[in-house]
């Protein structure tokens, strides 16, 4: 069998809290178990947020939980000409527009569309389904749009990507508790998911001043790494549909994934920077050590 590779990848624009460190853990805990291999990648395109300091703090953090990973680590901000690479693949099918609507106009366009009796489609995270700039704007507006290089994003067109893809698109999914014999082959059986890459609409891919998103730089960066299993949070578990869709049309390997269990707050909600969880380095100026941390995560210091 391929020696595994497993990969933590957070984003350095906030300290890391126990919802991290959870998947950090399993991730270099699964490496271990299965002879494989453990990379650490930085997810920095948002490059007014992430900065120097705070990649400083996350490194500290993780070397503080016991961690180590190869070097030298990637870091996204440092490979935008990679990713643009793979989007003129995607514009070269014809797959990509440019889309010029503010989050206030979606916004409105989507409340008056409701408000008139109109069921508007939603994506799994909650946000309204891109309507069409012609939607909203007549020709001469976006034409006007067009000649001022106004601020746009470019989004996949998800309609012609599935008559490209054709064939029903699926994904591995397996375990992701680690077993006391994680080496052992059944570890590694996978079970298909059918995939849903249409209740996404047409998902970002870039925007005027950011070459790259979320979803175009993961998968790319997992297949230029060699990554061959993704254990991540079970919050981008319907993510996965749109990440395999790229990998199908870009001819990207397909990995198996592992979504893991989530470490709720107090009020049964997913913990969150925007929400100022409590982060790793409160913890450690409180004074927890970092078996503490495994006790507050739920996962067996010697495991």
């Amino acid at each position: 069998m391929t020696v595994p590779v497993f990969r933590f990848a957070p984003s350095p624009n906030g300290h890391l809290h126990l919802g991290h460190a959870y998947s950090a853990i399993l991730n270099y805990r699964a490496a271990q178990a299965t002879g494989g291999r453990f990379l650490l990648r930085v997810e920095d395109i948002d490059t007014v947020r992430c900065t120097p300091e705070l990649e400083r703090d996350m490194l500290e953090d993780l070397a503080w939980l016991g961690l180590t990973w190869e070097k030298p680590v990637l870091r996204q901000s440092e490979n935008f000409l990679i990713y643009e690479d793979a989007l003129r693949k995607l514009e070269g099918m014809d797959l990509t527009y440019r889309a010029y609507l503010t989050r206030a106009e979606i916004k409105r366009f989507v409340a008056e569309q409701e408000a008139a009796g109109v069921s508007w489609p939603h994506d799994p995270d909650g946000a309204p389904h891109y309507p069409g700039d012609r939607a909203v704007l007549n020709d001469e507006e976006c034409r006007r749009r067009f000649e001022a290089d106004a601020p746009f994003a470019v989004r996949l067109d998800m309609r012609r990507a599935l008559e490209r893809v054709r064939e029903p698109v699926t994904w591995q999914e397996c375990a992701a508790e680690i077993p006391s014999n994680p080496a052992g082959a059944g570890w590694f059986e996978a079970r298909k998911i059918p995939a849903d890459p249409a209740a996404w609409g047409d998902v970002i891919l870039a925007r005027k001043d950011t070459p790259t998103s979320y979803h175009l730089s993961v998968v790319v960066d997992d297949a230029r790494q060699g990554v061959t299993d993704v254990m991540r949070g079970r919050d981008l578990y319907h993510a996965t549909s749109v990440h395999r869709v790229l990998q199908v049309l870009l001819e990207l390997p397909e990995p198996r994934y592992r979504h893991h269990r989530l470490i709720l707050d107090v009020d049964g909600r997913k913990l969150a920077k925007s929400d100022r969880s409590t982060s790793l380095r409160d913890l450690r100026t409180a004074g927890f050590q970092v078996p503490d941390v495994h006790e507050r995560i739920g996962i067996l210091a010697d495991m």
